[in-house]
C-alpha cells in the first residue's frame, strides 16, 4: 500500500487539540493531570488560581525555586492568573473567559459554582451551550457520601485499595503514589475527549461528572470480579498476584527480579533458561491452576534455580527469550534508563525537568512548550485579550481582586 502524501509528511508542531480552549479551575492533582495532558497535545490553558495560590506549590520539599516540585510535575503548557473568584469582580473576569471557551474544568466542593452563579444547568449550560463541563469531586454531589471532601489516601482507604495492598500478614497499605488522583485525571480527559466527539455530531456541550470515589472502585480488577465469582474477600498477597503464578517476585544472587508469567508456554521457557525443563512437566506446576494451588512450592523451586544467576543479566536474557520480567528498580535508575530517554519520557525545557507524555500520535505529537507559570506570571497578558485595560487591571490588583 502507497503511502499518501499526508502519511509522509512531518509531524505538525500545534497538537491534536490545537484551538481547544480550557479554562481550568482545579488545582492539586486529578484537575492539573487532566488539564496538561489536553494543553501537551495543543491546547489554550489558562489556569486560574486564587492569590495565595495553588497549595501543592507549598507541597515540598523539594522545591524549583519558591515553588514545590509537585505543583511543577503536573502545570506545564499553561498560562496561569491569579484571581479571587469569591469576589464579583473575580468571577466577571471568569464569565469574559468562558465566552471563548470550549472545556471548563473544576473539582471545587460540589454546591460551590452554583452559590455564585455559575451552575452548570442552571446558569452555564443556556449561556453556553456548546461548553463542556467537567466537575471533579471526591464523592460526587449526591448520594450517602455526595458532597464530602476526597483526597487520594482517603479513597485508596474507602475504595477498598489499601485492603488488598501490602503483604499476606501485615496492614493494609496506601500505594506508594497517588493512583486514584492519577487515574481521576485520566477519566476526566477521557470524558472531555467523548464529549467534545459527541459534540463534533451535536453541536452541543453538557456536564462530565468525575468522581474520585469511583475512580478508586473502578480500580478493583481482579479483586472485585473475583469477589464476585466466589463471595471471598479478596486479601493481601503481596507482589503475588491472586489468579497467576509465578506473578511475583523472587531472589536471585543479587537483587529481587519480577516475573510475570501468563501462560503456560512463557513457563516453559522460563524453566527451560534456568536449566530445570523438569519445572514445566510436573503435575504440581503443569497450568496456572495447579501453579496457584502450589504457589510455595513453586517458589522455592525457582528461587532455587535463581540463586546462580545475577538479577540484571537474568532479567535481560529472560525477557529477550519472551518471559516478562524485570530488575525490581529505584527511581533514579528509571530516570537514568536509556530506554526512558529514548521513549522521550524526560522532558528538558531549560531549568525545568518534567515527566513526558506517555500518549505518542504520529501526526500531531505531544509537544512541550512552556514550563509552569509562576502564580499569577500571564495575568496582565491574559487580561489584555479580553480588552480589559491597564487602569482597570491596576484597580483589581490594588484590590486584591489579582495577582500578577
Amino acid at each position: 500500500m502507497r503511502a499518501t502524501s499526508s502519511d509522509t509528511q512531518a509531524p505538525r508542531v500545534d497538537g491534536a487539540l490545537h484551538g481547544l480552549r480550557v479554562v481550568d479551575l482545579s488545582r492539586v492533582l486529578g484537575g492539573p493531570y487532566c488539564t496538561q495532558a489536553l494543553a501537551d497535545h495543543g491546547a489554550q490553558v489558562i489556569k486560574l488560581e486564587p492569590p495565595d495560590g495553588d497549595e501543592t506549590r507549598g507541597w515540598g520539599p523539594p522545591f524549583v525555586g519558591d515553588t514545590a516540585s509537585y505543583f511543577v510535575g503536573v502545570n506545564r503548557n499553561k498560562q496561569g492568573i491569579a484571581v479571587d473568584l469569591a469576589r464579583d469582580e473575580g468571577r466577571a473576569i471568569l464569565w469574559q473567559l468562558l465566552e471563548g471557551a470550549d472545556v471548563l474544568v473544576e473539582n471545587f466542593k460540589p454546591g460551590t459554582l452554583a452559590r455564585w452563579g455559575m451552575d452548570y444547568e442552571r446558569d452555564l449550560k443556556p449561556r453556553f451551550p456548546r461548553l463542556i463541563h467537567c466537575a471533579i469531586s471526591g464523592f460526587g454531589a449526591d448520594g450517602p457520601l455526595g458532597g464530602l471532601p476526597g483526597y487520594d489516601a482517603v479513597i485508596q482507604a474507602m475504595a477498598g485499595l489499601m485492603s488488598v495492598n501490602g503483604e499476606r500478614d501485615g496492614p493494609a497499605l496506601r500505594i506508594g503514589l497517588p493512583i486514584v488522583d492519577m487515574v481521576t485525571g485520566l477519566n476526566a480527559l477521557a470524558g472531555i475527549l467523548l464529549a467534545l466527539a459527541e459534540r463534533a455530531h451535536s453541536g452541543r456541550g453538557q456536564s462530565v461528572d468525575i468522581a474520585l470515589y469511583d475512580c478508586g472502585v473502578s480500580l478493583l480488577h481482579p479483586h472485585l470480579p473475583n469477589y464476585f465469582g466466589n463471595g471471598r474477600t479478596p486479601q493481601r498477597s503481596g507482589n503475588a498476584h491472586p489468579n497467576i503464578a509465578p506473578y511475583d517476585s523472587y531472589r536471585t544472587a543479587t537483587a529481587p527480579i519480577f516475573l510475570a508469567v501468563g501462560n503456560d508456554r512463557q513457563f516453559a521457557k522460563l524453566c527451560a533458561h534456568l536449566g530445570a525443563p523438569e519445572l514445566a512437566d510436573d503435575p504440581r506446576f503443569a497450568d496456572n491452576r495447579s501453579r496457584c494451588a502450589h504457589r510455595a512450592e513453586l517458589k522455592a523451586a525457582l528461587e532455587t534455580r535463581l540463586a546462580a544467576h545475577p538479577c540484571e543479566r537474568v532479567a535481560v536474557e529472560l525477557i529477550a527469550a519472551g518471559v516478562p520480567c524485570g530488575p525490581v528498580q529505584t527511581v533514579d535508575a528509571v530516570a537514568a534508563h536509556p530506554h526512558t530517554r529514548h521513549r522521550k519520557m524526560l522532558v528538558e525545557l531549560g531549568d525545568y525537568r518534567g515527566t513526558g507524555s506517555p500518549v505518542k500520535l504520529s501526526r500531531t505529537p505531544a509537544t512541550y512548550r512552556t514550563p509552569p507559570p509562576a502564580l499569577g506570571a500571564d495575568t496582565r497578558a491574559v487580561l489584555d485579550r479580553l480588552g480589559i485595560d491597564a487602569h482597570t487591571q491596576r484597580k483589581l490588583i490594588d484590590a486584591g481582586v489579582l495577582k500578577e
